[in-house]
């Protein structure tokens, strides 16, 4: 592999102006095609398998025209302190408002508290249900304003009115300030680390080239593969993170091959031979793990996680060929100062002095190392997943203030009522049927309430909700969920009815226990087809075990940090954490998918350097240092771009982005520079030569790819001139 890519980056080298026309040529088609395309539809979020998606899926078939899909709003109406919510201008207000509601836009009914009985023991808080023929998220503009002028009316006849539900939900764009911040900082972090702007400014220019064309491509591509608005936001984040990586490592190469004195050429190819070769490998443990989202089987996962591999591959694909295309147009000016005027640095840099210090104590290096990220990953014991709901929104929302307003006039469990879906097509009573399913489930502990069933205009299917005691985000709601489902199999041996438990909190129960069950199964598919391509570059057994146990054991210490800080409760003030609870179930997996892909990338960089200084002939501590000398300092400005970019998202007010900003910030700050830079040095000096042992029989089967380039020094060096045989006499 490394004498093809060798080859493509002198190809690419010599044919700048046609590799750059032709990139840009397809960005521009691709941009026209994104700006031509059809909206792209809204794929929702579809939970196959579960009991509350079936019971979902069954309300909008036998509930026609319902809207089971549409966006809620509640509105909470609380009385002048000394006041009855029932009585006097209060009530007339409430009224008001209501009437006001019921006749807006993309209104499909609005419930009047009085007549639904929504009117707490003391009388002074009534809520109010208005109900969207939209989904959350997609309410137009006029209807989000009128719900919220309403609710301005009711407050200014004296009430005290917040809006809570799914009606004021936005969707998040890609892009915006995170991005931006982020592309400063790399810019910061790239001139630090190269010396010069021209080289600070290649990987970043490629890195939006390959996100432009992949976005594009999801776009133009939306209305026919069904990709929604939202399945570019994981192909940004990572698009940009390894877009960035891939050039500096390859930049970083051919400027040192420069300064071994090699000409702009053969330096191109080289990079693209030995650094491009790891570029490729790191490439595809970053797709493996994006791809294998798909065994989690959410659609949305699986369109996020495939739609950001396809743009991993663009960024893979723009580092072999764009980037030498334009060192050729940089010339030596992608060479600081001080190095084109002949100056250059001797002795040791930072690298090769911390990989020295290991090698004098690796033990106690190592232990230090598991040990510290052993105590940080200790929280994780006590992970309970969830998605938090309004509960954990920050207390200058309406949304939280109305789950608080509605938890002190009725108890937490109104914030999360249960829908149970009784389906007695085969009853032959129904009616009975459905009565001794609510009372059944009336009597259940932890049931503060049933209301009386509602049947669909075919009398085979009843609604009846069940208010708990508890809040949705609370462990006793998800045992009472489980407590009815038991009762299920009995009731419909009794009465021949089917009873389904869904709603916004039972289905919140089912994506945590699926997302929970498919994180081992997730786990074991990519860090066992990651160890198979380790397996591969490395030629070695042992390194690829120490890559998949270094990286499981980061991830536990990010989830243990975010468990701390989210679930516990430490040092949550100091990012603005104002309620803790459980962690977003999406968020292991999400974590495990994207920082895999980036410490497989540390990895391949770093040990591939290694490797190379040791086939090359070097002793394994040689080695080691060698590889720190070149590619430490790179792979430390990666893992500081990286942190900077998602410890960004730590300032922003919504909870959940502040969890995935700091597990991912943690994540790649503990495998980067604990695990990368000390456990994997602590650990090959102690290996030494049995680091890179392969057993004969699996060496014979293994194709070698020559990751390291060995065999760049025959395709590189000049044939020898043929010499003239001597002329017979």
């Amino acid at each position: 592999m490394a004498t093809f890519l060798y080859r493509l980056g002198r190809w690419s080298f010599d044919r700048r102006k046609w590799v750059t026309l032709i990139w840009v040529a397809v960005l521009a088609v691709a941009g026209v095609l994104a700006a031509k395309a059809p909206a792209a539809p809204d794929d929702g979020f579809a939970m196959p398998g579960t009991e509350a998606q079936r019971a979902f899926d069954l309300m909008n078939e036998r509930f026609p025209g319902g809207h089971a899909d549409g966006a809620q709003a509640r509105l909470v109406f609380v009385a002048p302190d000394g006041q009855k919510i029932t009585a006097g201008p209060a009530k007339e207000a409430v009224d008001r408002t209501v009437a006001e509601l019921a006749h807006a836009e993309q209104v499909t009914g609005a419930v009047d508290p009085f007549q639904a009985k929504a009117v707490s023991q003391d009388g002074t808080t009534a809520y109010a249900t208005v109900s969207y023929s939209a989904k959350a998220g997609e309410l137009s503009d006029g209807a989000t304003a009128a719900l919220e002028q309403a609710a301005q009316h009711g407050r200014d006849a004296g009430l005290k009115v917040e809006i809570g539900g799914t009606a004021l939900l936005t969707k998040g764009e890609a892009g915006g300030s995170s991005e931006a911040i982020g592309m400063a900082l790399s810019a910061v972090v790239l001139v630090i680390t190269f010396g010069s702007l021209l080289a600070a400014g290649l990987p970043l220019l490629t890195a939006l080239v390959g996100v432009g064309l992949g976005m594009a491509l999801i776009t133009a591509l939306g209305s026919t593969l069904g990709l929604s608005t939202t399945t570019g936001t994981l192909a940004m984040m990572l698009g940009l993170a390894v877009g960035i990586d891939y050039a500096m490592f390859i930049v970083s190469r051919h400027r040192a091959e420069l300064a071994e004195g090699r000409e702009l050429r053969e330096a191109a190819g080289r990079a693209v031979g030995t650094a491009g070769s790891a570029v490729v490998f790191a490439g595809l443990t970053v797709v493996i793990a994006l791809a294998g989202l798909s065994v989690v089987n959410i659609p949305m996962l699986s369109k996020m996680g495939l739609a950001a591999a396809g743009t991993v591959v663009l960024a893979v694909l723009v580092a072999l060929t764009l980037v030498p295309a334009l060192l050729g147009f940089l010339g030596r000016r992608v060479l600081p100062r001080k190095a084109r005027k002949g100056v250059v640095g001797k002795g040791d840099n930072g690298g090769a002095r911390w990989a020295r210090f290991v090698l004098r104590r690796p033990l106690a290096v190592l232990l230090g190392g598991v040990v510290g990220l052993g105590v940080l990953a200790a929280p994780a014991l006590d992970l309970r997943m969830g998605l938090p709901g309004d509960e954990s929104k920050p207390t200058s929302s309406t949304q939280r203030r109305a789950y608080d307003l509605l938890s002190e006039g009725f108890g937490p469990g109104f914030n999360g009522p249960l829908t149970l879906l009784v389906d007695v097509k085969g009853s032959p009573d129904p009616k009975a049927a459905t009565d001794r399913v609510a009372k059944t489930v009336a009597g259940l502990p932890g049931v503060v309430a049933v209301t009386p069933p509602m049947f669909n205009p075919a009398g085979d299917t009843a609604l009846v909700s069940a208010v708990p005691k508890t809040g949705p985000a609370e462990a006793a709601t998800k045992d009472l969920v489980t407590a009815i489902r038991g009762h299920a199999g009995g009731l419909k041996a009794e009465t021949g009815a089917t009873v389904l438990v869904s709603g916004t909190t039972a289905m919140n129960i089912d994506v945590s226990q699926k997302l929970t069950d498919a994180l081992p199964v997730y786990l074991a598919v990519v860090v066992g087809l990651a160890v198979l391509l380790l397996l591969l570059v490395f030629r070695s057994v042992l390194v690829p075990l120490k890559a998949a146990l270094g990286f499981l054991l980061s991830v536990a210490a990010a989830i243990g940090a975010v468990v701390a800080v989210f679930q516990w409760g430490w040092l949550a003030s100091l990012i603005g954490v104002e309620q803790t609870g459980p962690v977003m179930s999406m968020m292991p997996i999400f974590l495990v998918g994207v920082v895999f892909g980036l410490a497989m990338d540390y990895e391949v960089f770093l040990v591939t350097r290694i490797r190379e200084g040791f086939v090359h002939g070097e002793s394994p501590e040689e080695a080691i240092v060698t590889g720190f000398r070149h590619n430490a300092r790179v792979v430390t400005a990666a893992a500081f771009i990286m942190i900077a970019v998602f410890a960004g998202f730590i300032g922003m007010s919504e909870p959940m982005i502040k969890m995935m900003g700091l597990g991912l910030a943690a994540a790649v700050a503990f495998d980067a520079f604990v695990v990368r830079m000390t456990i994997v040095p602590a650990v090959l000096a102690l290996l030494g030569r049995r680091a890179w042992w392969l057993p004969r029989g699996l060496d014979r089967v293994l194709p070698d790819v020559d990751v390291e380039g060995s065999k760049l020094q025959d395709a590189a060096a000049p044939a020898p001139a043929p010499q003239r045989e001597p002329a017979r006499v």
